[in-house]
């Protein structure tokens, strides 16, 4: 066997693990990421619970305390009282007493799961974040194996070069579509999540307070699908601006930086020279990607006044 077909036996070996232990990975991210939704809801249904059961105990309290009050004043009047009546004063107020029990028996047991959840919604976030990132690394490994180094044999004179290069792209690659994805998922798939979280609050709200409240819940959820329209909307203009094609670079620039002006509460100064002239089209995108990169870095308080 030559050295060739050796070398390409090992890549296409490697290939099998490196993709095995990629989806292995991508099945842990993915099982981690229905946890958590999961959780993040059971954590709001815990919330709500707890403050139920706060709202019983302060009536209960209430009740215990006239209940109380009766009883003494039995107890002092024993002689005034049938002993029916005493009686039902008697275990008026021990029922109270058991349902306060009950009531901050049942409040330590859902605060002890709040703070559970919350822990573990810590560590899985951090496991999620840690498989995007190694499912991210084992993607850039297997498109690189699976690529140029499949025919390794031909290219072996320049294999370092193309190494470095194709390395180069694919990260650059890996890294746009890693922003992409965090942009999805902060936004758009956000939002969504909570739209379908605040879908199943609206029946429990119809039911236990009635129409009126619900209908201002539908309001604030149609408020939220808008908001969700127009970041999916930015994002999809972040990607390729169709004006870009249709008007030229300049009319897209100065869109853009307006539309940054709105959005971040900053002043953009843009400045161009010379005749309105169509540039070839790579040229245009790489210009305007250079723009786009810059204007897209975190813009600190102090200096929250002028770009140019």
């Amino acid at each position: 066997m030559t050295d060739s077909k050796i070398l390409d036996k090992i890549i296409n070996q490697t290939l099998e693990t490196v993709d095995q232990s990629r989806e292995q990975i991508y099945e842990i991210g993915e099982q981690s990421r229905n946890e958590l939704q999961a959780l993040e809801k059971e954590l709001k249904e815990v919330r709500m619970k707890v403050a139920s059961v706060i709202e019983k105990t302060d009536q209960t309290q209430q009740y215990a305390r006239f209940a109380r009050n009766r009883l003494v004043e039995v107890s002092k009047a024993f002689e005034k009282f049938t002993n029916e009546e005493v009686r039902q004063a008697y275990e008026q107020a021990n029922n109270y007493q058991v349902q306060l029990a009950v009531l901050k028996q049942e409040e330590i047991q859902l605060r002890e799961r709040r703070d559970q959840i919350e822990r573990r919604l810590i560590n899985l976030k951090d496991t999620v974040e840690r498989a995007d990132q190694l499912a991210g690394q084992m993607s850039v490994v297997y498109k690189f194996l699976s690529s140029d180094l499949k025919e390794v044999a031909d290219v072996i004179e320049d294999a370092r070069e193309k190494q470095a290069f194709g390395l180069k792209i694919i990260e650059a690659q890996e890294e746009e579509r890693k922003k992409l994805s965090r942009e999805i998922h902060d936004g758009p798939a956000q939002m969504m999540a909570n739209v379908m979280l605040r879908s199943e609050l609206i029946e429990r709200i119809y039911q236990d307070k009635g129409i009126e409240e619900a209908l201002n819940e539908i309001r604030d959820l149609r408020k939220m699908v808008k908001s969700s329209l127009a970041e999916v909307r930015r994002i999809i203009y972040d990607l390729r601006p169709m004006a870009l094609d249709d008007l030229g670079l300049i009319p897209t620039l100065t869109k853009y930086l307006k539309t940054f002006e709105e959005h971040n509460q900053v002043s953009v100064v843009f400045q161009h020279f010379g005749k309105d002239k169509r540039l070839p089209q790579h040229y245009e995108i790489a210009l305007f990607r250079l723009v786009q990169d810059r204007y897209k870095m975190p813009i600190s308080m102090q200096n929250r006044t002028k770009y140019k």
